[in-house]
């Protein structure tokens, strides 16, 4: 339905996707832009420059090869495992929390909390380096006691958006939650 542009912590921009599908059910959707070109062209040819250098220098061709072959691995270790597209939070209010993150690679890591295990949705605020951070998280409950808290999942994990974004998706998760019997 409704796209908006937000920043995540480090100031980059990302964009929300919010589809609400019923009044049970609502998808939210922080993008991330894609891998520049331009970025993975300059740490590609500075890396292959300092190899060169380091041949000319030694004239061992081993320098050479080492070097194409650790920025491709690195490149397809990047794009695999670190560089998350987007992640995606699906709440249905009589199932459950399914949580998504699609990678540059089109690898997608998909989990789900069903609704009973299920105490509350937050935000919570955490120091990181010399900064205050905010990460939307669920927190789950103890099946031996109600009122105590087993665990907590983070949410967004990778796109990292900051409070402004949090408090949109927060917002509509509370609004799903409190339907629930």
């Amino acid at each position: 339905m409704e796209a908006e542009t937000f920043s995540d912590i480090r100031g980059h921009p990302i964009t929300l996707d919010c589809q609400r599908h019923s009044s049970f059910c609502s998808e939210f959707t922080v993008s991330s832009p894609k891998v520049s070109i331009g970025k993975v062209m300059a740490y590609t040819c500075s890396v292959w420059l300092l190899a060169y250098f380091l041949f000319f220098f030694t004239q061992n061709t081993a320098v050479l090869s080492s070097a194409i072959l650790v920025t491709l691995v690195g490149m397809v270790l990047h794009i695999h495992f670190v560089k998350v597209d987007h992640e995606s939070l699906l709440v249905v209010g009589s199932l459950g929390i399914q949580l998504s993150s699609s990678y540059a690679s089109g690898r997608e890591i998909t989990s789900f909390i069903e609704m009973g295990r299920i105490k509350d949705i937050v935000i919570n605020e955490a120091v990181y380096m010399h900064q205050i951070i905010y990460h939307l998280c669920v927190l789950l409950r103890d099946p031996g006691e109600p009122d105590a808290v087993a665990g907590v999942v983070p949410l967004f994990q990778s796109s990292k958006p900051r409070l402004d974004c949090l408090v949109k998706v927060y917002q509509s998760c509370q609004e799903i939650l409190s339907k629930v019997p």
